[in-house]
């Protein structure tokens, strides 16, 4: 089978290594892709937002399957074109994906479906929001309605924080289209999840829940990023509560997007917190999770490309199998570049460490200059995904790894994991005090 995978980043690096995974004869093309694209299949140089040229090369090529990566091209109107075009294409249509691209469009459907979620407000006045910050108190959560790569979350602690959170996205134009209109939104407390579930549209398939870290530091502090890390399996989300979540989240959200008319069909990602009151939603996406995507699938033990092939022809998935995933865990360190998640320099030159077992390095903001050799080319540069029998030992790998890898500036967490490192000390002490 020919398969088309839309995009550069490690995400879309994971999504062709389990295709090939699952059946070494398939034949992969990535546009544009990456260097590490690259040792499994083809690069052509197409942009993932040039939705005529993909098309293009998908019937030149007789692409049996285009599974689309990143969220720009799906809210581009990627999938609309190929399905029009008669393309078998895995992601949803640009009126669905508005549950990514309009996190004011998405709040909206959530309360009116009963999913449960934060309250929040939407403001395009600066003045207004301010006021209402204000009015609801710190800590409180500032969001661009848009697309901004996953920095367009501010978390403010203060007031302060929150009132320049909205005066850089509404007056000093951060976040450009993104940040024209704000949401300013209760701060939930407790822990955060990301569950993933393929989609027909009414049927899902769920994925082992992951867990992302977003800040940049250490013991999350400072700023959000698109995702320092991700590890998996986590042990508070138990497969009770994924039950619960397909009952309670999913399945009414993908009711209440066909009654909208815009049903929704691919990979539906829900981002949750655990709160005292129970699970509630925090965002949702549209696509595959980067970094989870890449600490998800090394784990996963069922074939991918059948299912999103089915979804992509429009086939049902009822009754499909759940998934089976290996034993053990995984856990992924994104190595960034010196500065991240502000300003970044390409062009440094890349050292990797050479292959070592249960460790994948999967290419994100690499490309090869002139002479061939591996440079940056962008924040987040290199995710490693180590395997072992415990987070922990995962843990060890992926670091011991990333310590390894040397460009100018180079950055990462040594922390990945660290909430279910903590669970597992705490009952250790409680049983040895027993």
């Amino acid at each position: 089978m020919r398969v088309l995978v839309v995009g550069g980043g490690g995400r879309e690096h994971a999504l062709g290594w389990k295709l090939l995974r699952d059946d070494p004869r398939t034949e992969l093309i990535a546009a544009p892709g990456n260097p590490g694209l690259a040792e499994l299949g083809r690069c052509v140089s197409i942009a993932a937002s040039d939705v005529a040229a993909l098309a293009a090369l998908a019937r030149a090529e007789e692409v049996a399957l285009t599974i689309v990566g990143p969220e720009a091209p799906l809210e581009a109107g990627l999938v609309d074109h190929f399905r029009e075009a008669g393309l078998p294409v895995f992601g949803p249509s640009k009126a669905a994906a508005r549950i990514e691209t309009s996190k004011r469009f998405a709040k909206e459907l959530m309360l009116d479906a009963g999913v449960p979620t934060a309250r929040a407000w939407t403001f395009s006045d600066a003045a207004a929001a301010r006021a209402h910050a204000r009015a609801v108190g710190a800590p409180v959560v500032i969001k661009a309605s848009g697309l901004a790569a996953g920095k367009g979350v501010v978390v403010a602690t203060t007031l302060a924080e929150a009132e320049d959170a909205i005066a850089a996205m509404l007056e000093r134009n951060a976040f450009g289209e993104a940040g024209r209109s704000v949401l300013v939104e209760e701060c939930m407390q407790g822990e955060e999840i990301s569950v993933f579930a393929l989609t027909d549209g009414t049927h899902v398939l769920p994925m082992l829940p992951a867990q992302d870290h977003k800040r940049v530091g250490e013991g999350d502090t400072g700023p959000n990023t698109g995702g320092m890390g991700a590890y998996a399996p986590v042990s508070i989300a138990t497969p009770a509560l994924v039950g619960d979540l397909v009952e309670r989240v999913f399945t009414p959200t993908l009711h209440a997007l066909r009654n909208a008319g815009s049903p929704f069909t691919g990979l539906l990602y829900a981002g949750l917190m655990l709160t005292a009151d129970g699970p509630k939603v925090v965002e949702f996406n549209c696509r595959f999770g980067d970094p989870e995507t890449q600490a998800i699938l090394p784990l996963m033990a069922a074939p991918l490309l059948e299912p999103m092939r089915a979804i992509a022809v429009g086939d049902s998935i009822a009754g499909a199998a759940p998934f089976a995933w290996r034993a053990g865990a995984a856990v992924t360190t994104v190595v960034v570049a010196g500065g991240y998640p502000g300003s970044v320099r390409s062009g440094d030159a890349i050292t990797l460490p050479a292959p070592e077992a249960d460790v994948l390095v999967f290419h994100a903001g690499t490309k090869r200059d002139a002479s061939g050799a591996l440079v940056t080319s962008g924040g987040r540069v290199l995710a490693v995904t180590a395997l072992g029998k415990t987070i922990a030992e995962a843990q060890r790998k992926s670091v011991a790894y990333a310590e390894r890898v040397r460009f100018a500036g180079r950055h990462f967490r040594r922390d990945i994991g660290w909430r279910d490192l903590e669970r597992l000390q705490r009952t250790e002490r409680g049983a040895r005090a027993s």
